[in-house]
Order: C-alpha cells, then structure tokens, then sequence
C-alpha cells in the first residue's frame, strides 16, 4: 500500500486558516441577520460544513466568535473609511461629505440590518461583556476620526461638533428602516453641513 504523502506544515496551516475563515464567514452572515443569541454553534457548523470541534479549534468560546465576527466588520469599515479619506488628504469639508455619502449608500442596500455593533450592543447589556469593549472601541473610534476632521476645519469646539457628527450617524444607523431611497444620503449631507456651518458661525 502505498503511503499517504505527508502534508508541508504551511499547507496545514494554510488549511487551517481556510478552515477558520470558512467558520467566520458563515457565523458573521448568520449573526448579521439573524441576532448573534438566535444562532446558535449548531446551526453556525451546519451551514459551515466543518465538525464542532473544527469550530471550537478556532474560536475557544462562542464570545470568542461574536468577537471575531464585530472585528471583522470593524475592519471592513475603516477600510472604507481610510479609501475615502486617502482622496480628501487636503479637503476636509469634501471628506466629510463623501463619509456621508458611502454611509447613506450602505443605509440603502436592501440587505442592511443596521450596524453590528450597535446590534451586538443591544443583545448583550453586560457592559464588561467583551463584545462590549469591542463595540465601545468602534464608537470611540468613530468620533475620534470625526473630531479630527472637525479641527481641519477650524471650528470653536471641535470635539463637540465630533460628537455632534457621531451622533448624527449612529442615529442613522439605528433609523434606516425609517429612511427610503436616496433619503439617507441626502438627509446625512444636509445634517452634517448644518451642523458645521453652525460651529463655523460660533467660532465668529
């Protein structure tokens, strides 16, 4: 009988990470729409196709999961975000609007169920949960990068109107299902402009 040829440990790994990504991929589309207590491991190795213990291999506890999947999402984001701002180095205002403007676009997409982790937030109330923190991150993240956008543009109190903004488009992504069409776009355009033209007229 001949011997099964051994596999080189960086096709193993490589395997492996296959294997881990094929995992997130199927949890993070289940959690996204369906609510990360609804899905259950079960349901996530089903459709995933790989044995229990694949799944536990990777990801020790299911937290462990929910905290890969917001991380992933996380990552998608700011890599928008980043593309879009590289095009605006010098153009603060001109920055602000096209955030304003992919936002609206991702609001409209039929296939949106609100932001991860506002969603992930409000199905664990523990706030030392570690979804929590990773959440809690994004948020921050959020309005650290709005502020620095707000003091390009010269405006009184910058961390107010950073606020201000982060506030606008968390309210947006919690109200998408209020919004139809272009409505998202356009509203968060006009938000964010008045917002700034009243912290330009308060600095004079």
């Amino acid at each position: 009988m001949a011997a099964t040829p051994t596999r080189s440990p960086k096709a193993q790994a490589a395997e492996s990470l296959d294997v881990r990504e094929r995992i997130l991929e199927c949890a993070s589309g289940l959690f996204y729409r369906q609510g990360v207590r609804a899905v259950g491991v079960d349901l996530v190795v089903a459709q995933a196709g790989v044995a229990k213990t694949s799944l536990y291999r990777h990801f020790r506890t299911k937290d462990d999961l929910i905290v890969a999947f917001l991380e992933r999402e996380d990552i998608d984001f700011w890599s928008t975000w980043d593309a879009v701002a590289a095009q605006h180095a010098d153009d603060p205002a001109g920055e602000l609007a096209a955030h304003m403007r992919w936002i609206g676009e991702r609001l409209s997409r039929s296939n949106y169920r609100g932001c991860p982790q506002i969603n992930v937030s409000a199905e664990f109330p523990e706030p030392d949960h570690p979804t929590r923190h990773v959440a809690r991150a994004h948020m921050q993240g959020l309005r650290s990068r709005l502020g620095a956008i707000a003091r390009r543009l010269h405006v009184s109190d910058p961390d107010v109107l950073g606020a201000q903004l982060a506030l606008l488009v968390n309210g947006a992504f919690v109200s998408s299902e209020l919004l139809a069409g272009e409505d998202a776009t356009r509203i968060l355009l006009q938000a964010a402009t008045a917002m700034v033209d009243a912290a330009r007229s308060s600095a004079r």
